[in-house]
């Protein structure tokens, strides 16, 4: 990898994304409407919103990361941007690091003003840190555009990108501890939420939520979480084509 050439794919991105405006207000809005909604559906039971709000606050991000990311890098492959990029001097690497980072600003954006909405608007009660919180929501996001760059390779067209949310993000949803605890669930069910990163990101937030200082929970969640996207990002990288299908 080569840092000038990573960060001048990043800008370039962040370019691009600058004119396409839909994109932009999906990333960064969309969790924060979402999470107003949520507390109004429970206006007569704020102990209720207490309860699942913090796990949603990174659930929703990566969800929509996910999606934006797949369908943005989708684009550019069946535009023949890509194939045309990695035949200049520029390794794949280079391309899903450059990718990461410009999303990634755009992930710490997200989260800044989804952690902010939740905790000082919607009136979010945690017993932990709001930097925890926000360290949370950010590597959630950064899970969902890892994801998002790695699936991408897999499809030869947006609609086949978003397909890919029922098999990759539904079933993390469902077994991620939001609507049971993970320790209730069948035996096999639970072996399944244990390799599934969202479960690690449903616990970080939980951890939070109950506890003022920092667990070994939290860290144990936190490394697992990073680690997840980090091994995406590889993968991404290893299974990216340098020729449009």
């Amino acid at each position: 990898m080569n840092l000038y050439r990573t960060l001048a794919t990043a800008a370039r991105v962040l370019r691009q994304l600058r004119h396409d405006p839909r994109s932009i207000a999906l990333m960064i809005l969309v969790p924060c409407v979402m999470l107003l909604l949520l507390r109004y559906v429970f206006d007569g039971s704020p102990q209720t919103f207490d309860s699942i709000g913090a796990s949603l606050l990174g659930i929703f991000p990566l969800i929509t990361m996910f999606l934006v990311t797949s369908i943005a890098t989708l684009r550019e492959r069946t535009s023949g941007t890509l194939e045309r990029l990695l035949a200049m001097p520029l390794g794949k690497g280079d391309l899903i690091a450059g990718y990461a980072l410009a999303f990634g600003a755009l992930a710490v954006v997200q989260s800044l003003l989804a952690t902010g909405l939740a905790l000082w608007a919607l009136g979010l009660s945690v017993t932990g840190s709001a930097w925890l919180l926000l360290l949370i929501a950010l590597l959630d996001a950064l899970l969902g555009t890892a994801l998002g760059l790695f699936v991408s390779a897999f499809a030869s067209s947006e609609f086949q990108a978003v397909q890919f949310m029922p098999a990759v993000i539904f079933p993390q949803l469902l077994l991620c501890g939001l609507f049971a605890r993970r320790d209730t669930m069948q035996p096999i069910l639970e072996w399944i939420s244990d390799v599934l990163p969202m479960s690690y990101a449903v616990d970080g937030m939980n951890q939070v939520l109950h506890n003022p200082d920092i667990t070994g929970d939290f860290i144990r969640d936190v490394v697992i979480v990073a680690g997840s996207a980090l091994l995406v990002l590889a993968l991404g990288a290893a299974t990216l084509r340098r020729r449009t299908a």
